[in-house]
């Protein structure tokens, strides 16, 4: 049997596999171990982390996955095999055979051992990975970077190897973006001020070098110019914060109070451009604690605008990403 072109590995962060305080506790101990996500020396985070954060935080986490998990499961795990699945046919198409792509999480499953050697079995010797993060960060997709350099450490055989460093300029990603916006904005018959709220790190990664805030700033102004909005109509934010360190301002749930307060905007539409599927951070931090404390703070209409998650030109992007990553192959 002849072996594939190449093949495609789609990563994205993970999910606990039950919306339980044992699962996320197993989750999480994964995920808040990794240097790359908490880089205080280990003496120090790791009496923290077992004796505090896998002590109380598992029960109130869970109960927030609770509120938007679904019959199929996890929202992030469904919808990231659905763009696996729906990734693979646009490939076929686009290629005239079969092009093997599976679904790896960083933490949690199906891990990338699992999906490293479901490619291996399917003779994959070209490999191009996709991280699902538009914007670059050391604590996201520098983490996939790590977690496939750990795996391919213990194979036989390494593929030829392309990696997506990041795509948030690419015109397929905010075009889709845009359309997304207006599509929106058409249904619900009015404009809210457009708020772009990114997924936090702490500051000094930026000091540091880290080019995310960057990227996330870069994605914000194509966007507000695809959609030809004012500076006074659209701002960008960051949330999900962690610990007691100072992280990239403003900060949406603080920011989003004050306006409730001060009566500021007639609406709000809050969107993420940082996520290439909908998850906790979105559908619950997003779309119902931070709506609850807009209103509770005197706001007047809030409107969560979803993620790409399998829309039509989201693919396209993927496919496009991939054509581009693969030329020669």
């Amino acid at each position: 049997m002849p072996s594939p072109r190449f093949g495609v590995l789609l990563v994205n962060l993970g999910t606990p596999e039950a919306p339980t305080a044992p699962a996320v506790r197993r989750y999480l101990a994964e995920f808040l171990s990794d240097r790359r996500v908490v880089d205080t020396p280990r003496p120090i985070w790791l009496p923290i982390l077992y004796g505090v954060v896998l002590t109380f935080r598992p029960p109130k986490v869970a109960k927030a996955y609770r509120s938007i998990w679904t019959d199929e499961g996890s929202p992030l795990l469904v919808m990231s095999r659905r763009q696996q699945r729906a990734l693979a046919e646009r490939l076929a198409e686009r290629f005239d055979e079969e092009i093997p792509v599976e679904l790896a999480m960083t933490y949690g499953r199906p891990s990338m051992e699992e999906a490293i050697e479901a490619l291996r079995a399917k003779g994959v010797r070209r490999l191009l990975m996709l991280p699902l993060y538009p914007q670059f960060s050391r604590s996201t997709t520098a983490s996939v970077f790590d977690s496939l350099a750990r795996t391919l450490a213990s194979c036989p055989a390494h593929p030829e190897l392309r990696t997506i460093r990041s795509y948030h300029d690419h015109p397929g990603y905010i075009s889709a973006l845009a359309a997304s916006v207006r599509e929106h904005w058409d249904r619900q018959g009015y404009r809210g001020h457009l708020v772009m709220s990114y997924h936090g790190v702490p500051k000094r990664y930026a000091e540091e070098g880290d080019p995310y805030a960057s990227e996330c700033a870069t994605t914000s102004r194509l966007l507000a110019e695809a959609l030809r909005l004012g500076d006074e109509e659209w701002t960008m934010t960051f949330q999900s914060r962690f610990g007691r360190e100072e992280w990239l301002k403003p900060y949406t749930d603080v920011t989003l109070a004050a306006w409730g307060k001060q009566k500021r905007f007639d609406a709000i539409d809050i969107m993420s451009p940082a996520f290439a599927a909908d998850c906790l951070e979105t559908l619950e931090e997003l779309a119902i604690q931070n709506k609850e404390n807009y209103l509770e703070a005197g706001g007047n209409r809030y409107e969560y605008i979803p993620a790409l998650n399998d829309r039509e030109d989201h693919l396209a992007l993927f496919t496009d990403l991939v054509v581009q990553h693969t030329q020669g192959w």
